[in-house]
């Protein structure tokens, strides 16, 4: 080979090794550029998520949230307890947080939080041991009570008037809206037509705190819907069982609610109402005469058995069409485990005792001894 075709050979292997080398630099230099910005968005991305998530869940949300802390919490444990109830954003940042702050000594107890506290004061209150807060309003629903006398109730003790609660326990829009929050509680049978409130016998009996000087209608109902759903799913079963619908059986309850005082009386009763509907009878208690004329007497007359109404079960065959009050768990537990007897009557006599009878004589002569 001559020299100048050597010389070529050379300035064409240098040109093309030359081009490879500038290739492979941009190449890299593409590369490390990319992983430059990868870590950078990463790191910003991760800088932001992570101090997002040491910002309080809702800095305007004053509302207040129970929470139990089980002695002997890891600060694992606290820290999914917080972010199962929307305390917190992640329960993985508020871990590392609690471990690069060194915090600890954290205390077991009922602690009442919002989710507007930030993270600093959550773990203050946690090792200060600062339990419930002091409500500002403590508020006894009795049982046996219609929405109309609870209504009552809270317009002498909150901020609201009665009409402004019968109202909003009526709006259509708000029923529709708690029923798509309660699905298994509230049905559609609360908005049949000759229901007189939907919500009627749906407000559970029971003592309620308020924690805001003036809480609105709708965290009043919704606190009382709470406990209502949280008693009775403890029976969804038994109810399925029973082949009652959930609205059949708060009914039922309600009935025996009005009628009985005492667990006995309940169970006993509900065995009644059971063996009256078994053999095709009207079920005839007083209270659904009442709630169908809508006015307290203190006897019901003759006259009173005649209404037609679909709550007075002297006129249907059947459970009235609604519940006629709140009930007690007692009440609800009577109807999913009745007394059985072969009672098919009882009376009340002026001493509040109870009276059964198995035969309609019996009854008569119940009513000439103890009715006076």
């Amino acid at each position: 080979m001559s020299k100048k075709k050597k010389f070529i050979n050379f300035r064409d292997n240098l040109i093309a090794r030359s081009e490879e080398a500038r290739t492979v630099r941009k190449i890299v230099a593409i590369i490390i550029i990319s992983l430059v910005l990868i870590f950078l968005v990463g790191g910003i991305s991760g800088y932001m998520y992570v101090k997002s998530a040491l910002q309080p869940v809702d800095p305007e949300n004053e509302e207040e949230v129970s929470v139990d802390i089980p002695i002997g919490s890891s600060t694992s444990t606290i820290a999914t307890i917080l972010e199962e109830n929307g305390l917190i954003k992640d329960g993985r940042i508020f871990s590392f947080y609690i471990k690069f702050k060194n915090e600890s000594d954290f205390q077991a107890g009922e602690y009442t939080f919002t989710t507007a506290m930030t993270i600093d004061e959550l773990i203050e209150s946690l090792q200060s041991g600062r339990v419930i807060a002091e409500p500002v309003h403590t508020i006894t629903i009795p049982e046996g009570k219609t929405i109309e006398e609870m209504a009552a109730i809270y317009s002498e003790k909150l901020h609201f008037k009665k009409d402004d609660f019968l109202e909003k326990v009526n709006e259509l829009s708000y029923i529709e809206q708690l029923m798509e929050t309660y699905p298994t509680l509230l049905t559609e049978e609360i908005l049949a037509p000759d229901i007189r409130t939907p919500l009627e016998g749906y407000l559970f009996a029971a003592t309620y705190s308020f924690y805001e000087e003036e809480p609105s209608v709708e965290a009043v109902v919704e606190e009382m819907l709470k406990k209502t759903q949280t008693v009775v799913s403890n029976y969804q079963e038994e109810i399925t069982a029973k082949e009652f619908t959930m609205h059949e059986a708060i009914t039922f309850a309600s009935l025996v609610e009005k009628e009985a005082s005492t667990m006995e009386q309940r169970n006993k009763i509900a065995g009644v109402f059971y063996n009256r509907l078994a053999d095709g009878m009207k079920l005839q208690t007083d209270p659904t005469v009442l709630y169908a004329l809508g006015e307290h007497k203190d006897r019901v007359l003759y006259a009173d058995l005649e209404i037609e109404s679909p709550y007075n079960t002297y006129y249907i065959d059947a459970l009235p069409i609604g519940p006629i009050a709140n009930f007690a768990e007692s009440s609800l537990e009577a109807v999913i485990n009745p007394e059985d007897t072969d009672y098919m009557y009882f009376l009340h006599d002026n001493e509040g005792n109870i009276h059964y009878a198995e035969t309609d004589e019996e009854h008569l002569r119940n009513r000439e001894q103890y009715i006076n």
